[in-house]
């Protein structure tokens, strides 16, 4: 039976422990270190972008900021919910479903987007498109049941960048 306590392997621990060192060194810099990241160590590439997502927490309200890989297309700006395959959506996008527009940053820039999820061929081209930026996405793709979200984001108005 269970004691209902979530525990975490050590991988899972080190894995957090980046993404949170990532995206302070992002915020506190104002974006001028984080936007690159060097994935090469774990199948991605020397030269991968990351963009920012700030949403707010769907029952908390609490403001989130998570660093995300992106690419961009025809004008949108494309980012994966995988979160390594796990069989369980990101907290992040969660919350996102539960929002009409969120603020994105990108590198030292920022702006409110609308969001939509793409379906059918274009859902496909768009996951070859991003498994080519992060080839892992197509491991992820093989460990998991469920459907990986692809989210593409339409960048509106500038606002400032976010802050910790």
């Amino acid at each position: 039976m269970s004691n209902g306590k979530v525990t975490m392997t050590a991988i899972e621990q080190a894995t957090l422990d980046s993404v949170a060192r990532h995206r302070d060194i992002y915020v506190a810099s104002g974006g001028c270190e984080g936007h690159i990241r060097d994935f090469s160590a774990i199948g991605g590439h020397a030269f991968t972008t990351t963009l920012l997502l700030e949403t707010i927490g769907r029952r908390s309200g609490e403001r989130r900021i998570a660093p995300l890989i992106y690419g961009t297309v025809h004008g949108e700006v494309l980012i994966v919910a995988s979160k390594g395959g796990v069989d369980v959506h990101p907290g992040w996008y969660c919350n996102l479903a539960a929002m009409d527009e969120a603020t994105i940053q990108i590198g030292t820039q920022a702006f409110h987007a609308t969001w939509r999820e793409p379906e059918g061929d274009e859902r496909e081209r768009l996951w070859a498109f991003m498994a080519a930026v992060y080839p892992p996405y197509t491991d992820y793709r093989r460990a998991t049941e469920r459907r990986i979200p692809l989210i593409c984001f339409r960048p509106g108005a500038a606002v400032e960048v976010l802050k910790g």
